[in-house]
């Protein structure tokens, strides 16, 4: 169909016209990488993330977005894979134009997104990844860490150990990739546990679904308490098949990084008494009184029939401290938002957090738990309720100092100072 010279011209004027309306919605929208496990061993802890961050979206644009930008979550699946994470966040920064990357739940993925947002100069958000490597040895100017990291698991930990168990045999199961080594490390030198041949371990590859020969090997040891450095959908089958081994009745289990959702698949029978930590618990904001906490679980279980578990929290957190960095800063540009983070003080969904400057850390209380009976947590809301709080810690006494962090990196011919990597 031939189309006139009057037709064409009308066109052309409408795509004048249209034209600078297309770029001006371009210009209003900014995107967010949330590059996390739909998939996978820790697929539970990424869903929690994914839950979170949308919430958190939501009511940023309700209040007008950030810098008058409507936030747009961009999503990928690492499938809990570091390869696959690392060529996610190559492609959020270069295709989909992202300034800043959030999630990660094993270690192995935080810090190859954290690699790739140095090369690009963009920014990178830890939500869950504990491994003492992730702001230590890898640490450097374009990652910040929001949660804990094992380091203060172990710290938080210490007197228990030492008070129950000194002198005791421990056995180690320990999931064979940088946050295992790290978390089993730190626990032995809490619990000076150092010697590995009198206290054995067994490493196990991330994903596993059969634990039995390990956990044989730790019952034939004899040893009277049983760390498994494990996570997710790893720990909650390493833990009933403990349970119906019987293994609890003959040692003590710790599972230095718990949560809410590792420990509803595990279930409350498996993981009663067992003791861990956490950074955040959905209980905490009503009991102490955090009004922004209280807000986030009400919010968080309105929407879902459910409460938000410490890696959701960190999620939603970061959203929040992004745009305000950003509205401090008054731009996107990622040196400027990096200077408005470093040694910022914050209230997220508990008490006061700060930005550690040389570390990126987030320094923040820790709690070592204890699950509750099963009869208890059965009678609970959802059956969520599962952690008695035995050790409170703050943050500052419980996060690696300077000193060690600078010995750490010396080590491996890595900068004293994340300042080298302007």
């Amino acid at each position: 169909m031939k189309i006139s010279a009057l037709s064409r011209m009308i066109i052309l004027c409408v795509l004048f016209v249209l034209s600078p309306l297309v770029s001006l919605a371009a210009q209003e929208i900014v995107k967010i990488g949330l590059n996390y496990p739909e998939t996978g061993s820790y697929a539970k802890q990424g869903l929690d993330q994914r839950r979170a961050a949308e919430l958190a979206v939501d009511e940023i644009n309700a209040a007008g977005g950030i810098l008058g930008k409507k936030v747009q979550l961009v999503y990928r699946d690492t499938k809990t894979n570091a390869k696959t994470a690392k060529a996610n966040a190559v492609e959020l920064y270069d295709k989909e134009g992202v300034p800043m990357i959030l999630g990660g739940s094993a270690s192995s993925e935080a810090i190859e997104s954290g690699q790739v947002a140095l090369q690009k100069n963009k920014l990178f958000f830890g939500t869950l990844t504990y491994s003492t490597e992730t702001t230590g040895e890898y640490g450097h100017r374009h990652i910040f860490r929001e949660c804990y990291d094992s380091y203060m698991a172990a710290k938080a930990l210490e007197s228990y150990l030492k008070k129950n168990f000194s002198g005791k045999k421990f056995f180690y199961i320990t999931a064979n990739y940088t946050w295992g080594w790290t978390t089993e490390s730190v626990i032995r030198a809490a619990s000076s546990t150092k010697d590995a041949d009198m206290h054995p371990e067994v490493l196990t590859p991330l994903g596993a679904t059969d634990f039995t020969k390990a956990l044989e090997q730790a019952r034939d040891s004899k040893a009277k308490v049983l760390v498994l450095s494990l996570f997710g959908r790893d720990m909650e089958i390493a833990v009933k098949q403990a349970y119906k081994m019987g293994l609890k009745k003959k040692m003590q289990i710790i599972v230095p990084n718990v949560n809410d959702d590792m420990a509803q698949g595990a279930g409350p029978e498996a993981m009663e008494g067992i003791v861990g930590t956490i950074p955040w618990i959905w209980s905490l904001p009503a009991a102490n009184n955090y009004a922004k906490g209280i807000s986030f679980v009400k919010n968080f279980e309105a929407r879902y029939n459910r409460y938000p578990t410490t890696s959701g929290a960190s999620a939603y957190v970061i959203l929040y401290q992004y745009k305000e960095a950003v509205e401090r800063a008054k731009t996107f540009e990622t040196k400027a938002v990096i200077k408005a983070l470093e040694g910022h003080k914050y209230i997220g969904v508990k008490d006061e957090q700060y930005w550690r400057d040389w570390d990126h850390q987030s320094v923040q209380t820790v709690y070592a738990v204890q699950c509750k009976k099963a009869s208890e947590v059965k009678k609970s809301k959802y059956q969520q309720d599962y952690f008695k709080i035995i050790n409170v810690m703050k943050g500052d006494d419980a996060a690696v100092d300077f000193k060690e962090w600078s010995e750490i990196r010396n080590v491996i011919g890595m900068p004293p100072t994340l300042d080298e990597f302007h």
